[in-house]
């Protein structure tokens, strides 16, 4: 028998935002506006392919992301590999979209998560709490204040 790891389930975050799918589309996709809710990105283009980088620091740690869009669907769905410089790992994040009337639905999904070390810094309840921040908190602040 097998026993399920910390690590092992997919991340899955769905929020509905009052706020049309043009707007949180370019939320994901404007360099600009993605450094006022999401990571300080020196640049980003919705187009596969294009490999963008950032670093986080969290508890005295410092976390070098490294990332390349794998696919873009204009206004429905972006996603893009995930993983760290110098560690092993990698995973995919995925947001997509679909209208419900003026508002959003957002479907956040990371997968992969069993790739990356097995260390209390890569355990799932900590991209889980990541996620659930910066898309149920930062991104629907910035979605709908900007209506």
């Amino acid at each position: 028998m097998t026993t399920k790891n910390d690590l092992a389930e997919t991340v899955i975050v769905e929020r509905t935002f009052n706020a049309p799918v043009a707007r949180v589309w370019k939320a994901l996709t404007d360099v600009d506006q993605m450094r006022e809710w999401y990571f300080d990105l020196k640049e980003f283009k919705a187009e596969v392919g294009f490999e963008f980088e950032f670093s986080v620091e969290h508890e005295g740690n410092s976390y070098h992301h490294l990332c390349r869009v794998t696919e873009v669907v204009p206004q429905k769905k972006i996603a893009y590999t995930w993983r760290y410089k110098g560690a092993p790992g990698d995973s995919l994040v995925t947001f997509e979209l679909s209208a419900d009337g003026s508002k959003t639905n957002l479907r956040l999904t990371h997968e992969g998560l069993e790739t990356f070390p097995q260390t209390p810094a890569y355990a799932r309840k900590n991209f889980e709490a990541g996620w659930t921040t910066i898309i149920g908190s930062e991104l629907k602040k910035f979605v709908e204040e900007k209506a």
